[in-house]
């Protein structure tokens, strides 16, 4: 399961959408979870999903590769459906006790569903597709006029990078120490919950370990290279609009309005009545 994380992973390969500016990307994901919780509506949902299937197309990321990200995450789309399906009120279908289902907690821990496997699926496109690098430089120039109010922009963007580029080093030292610690003959499969929460132990104070000296790692080399944060600083590569960073905005903002407009469709009979 640890393997199966995606998010923070860069997958490397010559597409449209790897050269498009990580302005636009990062753009264009906030345009499609605004899209997904905006409105509660299937048309709104299809076209999105209709829409994410396009960019993968676009990105030449194998689908895989992306759907092995959702596997992370299958236990809490679970427990998330449960909660939705139980504790919201409305129409009862099935009593048993005090445990009961109604129409619209299964209406709600579906739409759950959907927008958090659009939402995953689409926020691991941005990252499988753009640089840590990339990402620091959009965060950055998207952010600066924030500079005007003294908030430290650059300083953020930094920390952010860092954190993605973290995820996948601390997956790989997660996977070791599970390996060693099997090695040994530790079980984390058996036994019922408090046996095999307790069974992480072993593997969480090793990370916090490895995870602390790699940061004092980072820290210390970052100070022997003389880094005083952002200002008076300058870019290897500055970013640059091409002719296709202004097709993908003007593609961005159709989508966004086609979306807007399926989803007051609903709202026209409230309205009227």
């Amino acid at each position: 399961m640890i393997r199966d994380i995606t998010l923070g992973q860069y997958y490397q390969v010559d597409s449209i959408l790897h050269r498009l500016d990580p302005r636009i990307k990062l753009f264009g994901t906030m345009i499609y979870v605004i899209s997904l919780f905006a409105f509660q509506n299937i048309t709104v949902y299809i076209c999105a999903f209709i829409f994410l299937v396009s960019v993968i197309a676009l990105s030449k990321v194998p689908v895989k590769f992306i759907v092995r990200g959702i596997r992370g995450v299958i236990t809490l789309l679970i427990m998330t459906s449960f909660l939705n399906i139980f504790l919201t009120p409305g129409t009862v279908i099935w009593q048993f006790g005090f445990l009961k289902i109604t129409y619209e907690g299964i209406v709600q821990a579906v739409t759950v569903v959907i927008r958090l496997f659009l939402l995953i699926m689409g926020s691991s496109i941005m990252t499988l597709t753009t640089t840590p690098n990339q990402l620091t430089d959009g965060l950055e120039r998207s952010m600066r006029f924030l500079n005007m109010i003294r908030v430290p922009v650059h300083e953020i963007a930094m920390m952010m990078s860092i954190a993605l580029r973290f995820i996948p080093i601390l997956l790989e030292e997660t996977n070791k120490i599970m390996k060693a610690q099997l090695a040994r003959g530790a079980d984390f499969e058996t036994g019922n919950i408090i046996k095999r929460v307790k069974a992480m132990i072993p593997i969480l104070i090793p990370l916090f370990v490895a995870a602390f000296r790699r940061a004092n790692d980072l820290a210390m080399a970052m100070e022997a290279r003389c880094y005083k944060g952002g200002e008076g600083r300058t870019k290897m590569k500055p970013l640059k609009y091409k002719g296709r960073d202004f097709l993908a905005y003007f593609i961005l903002i159709s989508y966004f309005v086609g979306m807007l407009f399926l989803g007051w469709i609903d709202f026209i009979p409230l309205l009227i009545h």
